[in-house]
């Protein structure tokens, strides 16, 4: 099993709105970077869901439930997309500031590769936010 950490901006698309959806399509990526971490996901894989902007904390797990597809946003045939559906949420949300104190996260994307919307996390990482959140 791979992790992941996705972003989104909660008043563009909330992990509350994830659960109440039940699914959704992880689409409108442009960055070749996010786009071939996406290629890598594999159903089943579990996925730190990030509010960015507002908030900028980690608020619950998802799992991937469809591998990448075009995205059918996309004009071009670079793009992909995958699905998403909720796992559960944080007891305690982890915020980006919780992350970048503590030494296990120095080489986590979310710190040192800011702007990349979806990224891999390692299950150390993935672990310790876990417990934190807990």
């Amino acid at each position: 099993m791979n992790y992941w950490l996705v972003k989104s901006e909660p008043n563009v698309y909330s992990f509350d709105q994830l659960i109440a959806d039940g699914n959704t399509i992880w689409d409108g990526v442009r960055n070749y970077a996010a786009r071939n971490h996406m290629k890598l996901m594999k159903k089943g894989d579990s996925v730190l869901f990030y509010h960015s902007n507002e908030g900028k904390e980690i608020v619950g797990i998802a799992k991937v439930s469809k591998e990448h597809y075009h995205d059918p946003s996309a004009g071009e045939e670079d793009w992909v997309v995958v699905e998403l559906k909720p796992f559960k949420k944080l007891k305690k949300t982890v915020s980006l500031m919780q992350i970048k104190n503590d030494h296990r996260f120095s080489k986590i994307p979310l710190v040192t590769i800011p702007r990349l919307s979806v990224m891999p996390a390692s299950e150390a990482e993935f672990t310790a936010i876990l417990e934190m959140g807990s």
